[in-house]
């Protein structure tokens, strides 16, 4: 048979990720490819790291983009700084606490889980009573931002905790950085990972990772062996360092470089509290037409996030009915409920270049048309 070229539609993505990528990212991924050890390349390098710094707000040499999604992000943090034995308070309040609890128990760790509701904050009250019970702790891992549910955690209070008991704490950014204030070194943050393809508005594939010179420390102290090479950062360092010559350790994702070094370009170009004040501006707008619907959030107006909006599905609604029309006559994509939330919330994404007015308008009219007519 003969295979025609993909033509993908051209949609207008407002789910939980990935998110609209800015035209400027996309021409980036067209321009010559050159070798992973190419001086120009080496030189580009440099500057996703000073850009990655800036978007994490922090001074930590060792902060790189990991050559795989987000996830290889989180896997790429518990695997260099855990060792089997190691116990971790894992904070849960969704999907993805579960998977750093998972992370622990499958590299021999102990999770001691603190559990709180879906569509709540992280208790940093229990937060600090795990850490007053279990003093032999050595991480603290927490979700930033909750992508299941549309929630946002103190990141500030629990690191403050964690550098209190002196553990080491773990974050997963993956749909804050880019969207609401994060600063590493303010609020000492160890080890924190984020994705390409959410409020930084690139292409899915890399992960940003930042580790502290106590975390770096820790990596190099360890005395079991990382049980994975690829995901081994005592290796990785030399290639992204900047002392000497580089070191080969695997094919880096040249075009999808280019288009992360243009991504985090355009994010310092707009600056990071401009961002962040798009964000909150972008999701005011959608609320107010998400009130006239009728449509209630999961999470309460002091916790929530601007980018990822969680809302309760009207009774009576068929859930995929609803994201399957608006798909097919509006080339809108918004995201379905998960774990708890399946089937009972949409995920209405406003990532990066997402936020912006006019897509605001186009889900409020979509919305509103198929839910009347889902109604008749």
């Amino acid at each position: 048979m003969t295979i025609q070229p993909f033509n993908p539609p051209r949609r207008t993505l407002m789910g939980p990720g990935p998110s609209d990528v800015h035209p400027q990212v996309l021409q980036a991924l067209g321009k010559p490819t050159v070798g992973h050890l190419d001086p120009t390349f080496i030189a580009m390098m440099d500057e996703v790291k000073a850009l990655l710094q800036y978007a994490f707000q922090t001074e930590n040499a060792f902060t790189i983009a990991v050559s795989a999604p987000g996830s290889a992000g989180m896997e790429t943090c518990f695997v260099n700084l855990m060792e089997p034995g190691d116990k971790v308070i894992v904070c849960r309040n969704g999907v993805f606490g579960e998977r750093m609890r998972q992370n622990v128990e499958r590299l021999g760790g102990e999770a001691v889980v603190v559990d709180d509701a879906w569509g709540s904050p992280v208790s940093v009250d229990k937060v600090a009573d795990a850490l007053n019970r279990h003093p032999d702790a050595k991480f603290l891992a927490f979700v930033h931002a909750e992508t299941s549910t549309g929630a946002l955690s103190d990141a500030k209070a629990l690191c403050a905790l964690a550098r209190e008991h002196d553990v080491l704490s773990i974050v997963d950014a993956v749909t804050s950085l880019g969207g609401v204030e994060l600063k590493v070194d303010e609020w000492g943050i160890d080890a924190i990972y984020s994705g390409s393809q959410k409020c930084l508005s690139c292409v899915p594939g890399l992960a940003p990772v930042s580790f502290s010179p106590r975390a770096v420390e820790k990596l190099k102290a360890r005395q079991a062996p990382i049980s994975s090479w690829f995901l081994d950062q005592s290796l990785v360092m030399g290639y992204w360092s900047g002392d000497g010559k580089r070191s080969y350790h695997h094919t880096a994702p040249v075009n999808s470089l280019y288009a992360l070094h243009e991504s985090l370009r355009l994010l310092q170009l707009e600056g990071l509290e401009n961002a962040w004040a798009r964000h909150r501006a972008m999701h005011d707008k959608l609320k107010a037409g998400l009130d006239k619907l009728g449509l209630g959030f999961v999470v309460e107006e002091a916790h929530r996030l601007p980018q990822l909006n969680a809302v309760y599905i009207p009774e009576g609604i068929d859930d995929g009915a609803v994201r399957n029309a608006l798909l097919n006559r509006f080339n809108l994509e918004i995201g379905a409920g998960l774990g708890d939330l399946a089937g009972k919330a949409w995920r209405i994404g406003l990532m990066g270049y997402a936020a912006r007015e006019e897509n605001v308008t186009l889900c409020l009219a979509a919305l509103e048309q198929v839910m009347n007519e889902a109604r008749q």
